[in-house]
């Protein structure tokens, strides 16, 4: 049986049970459980430590006991908003150039504890909503808040490229989606899924990685 652990902040964590190891929250890596599961019996066994709030900062700090402890098989990783949005709301946020740094300390301390582990980079993402969208105090919210994220995935997409990693897109998705319907119809503040939204990924997620023969 093979280990795929979900790793990220909120989107991934999703309200998932502390108290139990094995549950996944109510978002995406549910759905992909439900879809995997049905599909291959007893192949995998999925895992969820995403946090919500995480930065990559908060990540890298969790990487033995919710990563190398784990041993995982695959590993997803859905990180970057909250470096934006910290920095916007408190002063907190990690700025591009230590996003990449520490993102690429990360994979290279994983790559080496476990060289034989597959990698799935997801494509950080944000829409216009309420978390989002230009304030009084800040009338050019949105403007960082979208540039700051398609900067990060920029470094994202760069990564899974030099660490071998399937990289995951997700805005063009999202683009595209609130094309079809409103932004909150997918993502309810411009930042988390709603239950359409996590459907989105799921299906973006399951195209990937019916390419990595796992």
């Amino acid at each position: 049986m093979k280990t795929i652990l979900f790793q990220g902040d909120s989107v991934t964590d999703c309200a998932r049970d502390r108290q139990g190891g094995d549950n996944l929250g109510n978002g995406y890596p549910r759905l992909i459980e439900a879809s995997l599961g049905y599909d291959c019996p007893g192949a995998y066994r999925f895992l969820n430590r995403g946090v919500s709030g995480d930065r990559i900062l908060d990540v890298y700090a969790r990487i033995v006991r919710d990563i190398l402890y784990l041993r995982p098989d695959c590993m997803s990783l859905l990180i970057g908003v909250n470096d934006i949005w910290h920095g916007l709301d408190g002063n907190n946020g990690t700025g591009t150039a230590r996003f990449e740094k520490v993102y690429d300390i990360l994979l290279d301390e994983v790559r080496t504890a476990l060289p034989d582990l597959r990698l799935m980079l997801l494509e950080p993402f944000v829409l216009h909503g309420t978390a989002t969208d230009d304030r009084p105090d800040r009338p050019d919210r949105f403007a960082v808040f979208d540039g700051g994220v398609r900067e990060l995935s920029s470094i994202v997409r760069r990564l899974a490229e030099q660490y071998g990693a399937v990289f995951v897109p997700l805005q063009e998705k999202f683009d595209a989606a609130a094309k079809a319907a409103p932004p909150a119809y997918w993502l309810y503040d411009g930042v988390h899924p709603t239950a359409k939204g996590h459907e989105l990924i799921k299906r973006a997620w399951l195209d990937a990685f019916a390419d990595m023969d796992l």
